[in-house]
């Protein structure tokens, strides 16, 4: 009995064993050692590859392997298991098998300094109804690691990470993202305005004498009567009803002066006797205007109420004149 269990993946794939690559001094077959990354030594972590190399291998022969999934101790480790690959193939003369040259191997590591002995490897094969196993002589595997010059040598602070300059590429999404946004909320806003123009515009214009009376409203207060104010009261007064003038008669009261303005009222429906006490609040008031005269507490009290009676009374005959018209 042999002291490593064959795997048992049996190779029937067609090959025989003839010769070994290379022999010891004893003329044993000697199995290889070889680094997956070529280096003048063997560093903890490299990764190698340990196994035989066969030549002349008939075809026909099944082959099997030890399994070392279990054999290596502490130091080194298995990375890969076994793995044939074919070097060469040779066809045979007529009536003979082809040959071929195959190698076949493990991968190993050692993340530990030391020399390690590894185990013989043994293949056993059957060939022609003949099994017999073959030996070859194990080998050593020395890992070294990079010396350290105790003398010289100073610990360093860990780096901190390296940071490269942002390019373009990499912020173009984001400011795709940001412009996309901003048209977004841009667009909203324009929607908003739109929509409420439209619904300002659907608001039916409040009445011409409900305007004049809301802003003849803010000239109740005595102090609008004080000698220094007394020119921006009966302006203010005046304004309002040349604006209710214009909207209620279509006269362009706004641009005339005071006889123009009456001149024209003579042909509408207003009650006379308010268009003359109206034209009575009109001249006064361009005497306070132009002629720097002070209008009494009587006058200055009975501006407004005159006022508001002309802007009712001419809307209530207006209201009048279109029942009588209806009848």
């Amino acid at each position: 009995m042999h002291k490593y269990p064959y795997a048992l993946l049996l190779v029937t794939v067609i090959f025989g064993l003839f010769c070994a690559k290379a022999r010891g001094e004893d003329g044993r077959e000697k199995a290889f050692l070889e680094q997956v990354q070529e280096r003048d030594s063997v560093l903890i972590a490299d990764q190698l590859r340990y196994g035989v190399e066969l030549k002349q291998v008939s075809e026909g022969t099944s082959l099997a392997f030890p399994d070392w999934s279990k054999v290596f101790g502490e130091g080194v480790e298995m990375v890969a298991p076994w793995k044939m690959d074919t070097l060469k193939t040779k066809k045979g003369r007529k009536g003979q098998p082809s040959s071929y040259d195959i190698k076949a191997y493990v991968t190993l590591t050692s993340f530990e300094e030391g020399e390690y002995q590894l185990p013989p490897v043994m293949v056993a094969r059957m060939t022609g109804g003949r099994a017999d196993t073959l030996v070859f002589d194990p080998m050593v595997m020395d890992v070294k690691t990079i010396p350290i010059d105790t003398a010289t040598f100073k610990p360093h602070d860990i780096k901190a990470q390296i940071r490269y300059p942002v390019t373009f590429r990499e912020i173009a999404p984001y400011l795709a993202l940001a412009l996309g946004v901003a048209g977004l909320i841009a667009l909203v806003v324009v929607l908003i305005l739109r929509h409420r123009r439209k619904a300002a515009g659907r608001v039916a214009a409040e009445p011409a004498h409900i305007i004049a009376l809301r802003k003849l409203e803010r000239f109740r207060s005595e102090k609008m009567w004080e000698p220094q104010k007394q020119k921006a009261f009966y302006s203010g007064i005046t304004d309002v009803l040349r604006e209710y003038i214009a909207n209620r008669y279509g006269i362009s009261a706004v641009e005339m002066t005071t006889a123009e303005i009456f001149d024209r009222m003579q042909d509408t429906d207003a009650p006379k006797e308010l268009v003359s006490q109206a034209e009575e609040l009109f001249e006064r008031a361009d005497f306070v205007k132009f002629a720097k005269h002070v209008a009494s507490d009587q006058e200055n009290a009975s501006a407004v109420p005159t006022a508001v009676r002309f802007v009712t009374g001419t809307y209530q005959a207006e209201l009048e004149a279109e029942v009588e018209s209806k009848r």
